[in-house]
């Protein structure tokens, strides 16, 4: 019995669905024909860039030169402000102006228990030279260095986390880098919300360095 009914009911709604025919829905209207998904078109795919080159690698480890060895191995017993010099005379340039080389920040990064100086030298009003300094084998050596616009720089849990504006306002890109027994790799990049630092870490002025915080 139940199943006559739905059959009548139904016969009586489709001859008045099909006498709307044509009777457009409110609020609808056609845009046309959608486009077809197409998977992305490769241009140029038969070239291929050449492998990064030494000097492009920020983890690339190399000595400063005319630096004292360091029997202590910690870049506590150094000057900030002449490793910093030598690095850069010996990349061919000229000594940073004055007031561009920030206060230095000592904190372990390559978890030998002995702190490592991270310094960064403003190049103009918006880019600069972040890099990181370790006693390897007695020998101030080299253990990081990029050139980029530091929107922020972020200490946690052994990890160098180097932000950075985007064509959004809203947004930082966030390079993550990390000490991996050897060197100082890339960990991870992601994107952030931009947001003002927190929990500064104190410096010292650069003639001095700061304890920095525990590893």
């Amino acid at each position: 019995m139940r199943r006559r009914t739905l059959t009548a009911v139904a016969l009586t709604v489709l001859p008045l669905a099909l006498a709307a025919g044509c009777a457009p829905v409110a609020g609808l209207h056609d845009d046309g024909r959608a486009r077809d998904v197409k998977a992305p078109l490769a241009l140029w795919a038969d070239r291929t860039p050449a492998p990064r080159v030494r000097d492009e690698d920020p983890g690339d480890q190399r000595a400063v030169p005319g630096i004292a060895r360091v029997p202590s191995g910690s870049m506590q017993d150094t000057d900030p402000s002449a490793v910093v010099r030598a690095d850069i005379a010996a990349d061919g340039d000229r000594p940073p102006a004055p007031g561009a080389v920030r206060n230095p920040v000592l904190h372990d990064l390559t978890d030998d228990g002995k702190p490592d100086l991270i310094s960064a030298v403003d190049l103009d009003a918006r880019t600069s030279l972040l890099r990181v300094y370790s006693v390897r084998d007695q020998v101030v050596t080299r253990v990081l260095a990029m050139r980029a616009v530091l929107a922020g720089v972020e200490l946690a849990a052994g990890h160098l986390a180097v932000r950075e504006p985007t064509k959004d306002p809203r947004y930082v890109s966030v390079t993550d880098y990390v000490w991996d027994g050897r060197r100082m790799g890339l960990w991870d990049l992601t994107l952030d919300e931009y947001r003002a630092p927190q929990n500064p870490l104190p410096t010292a002025p650069s003639n001095t360095a700061s304890p920095g915080a525990p590893a």
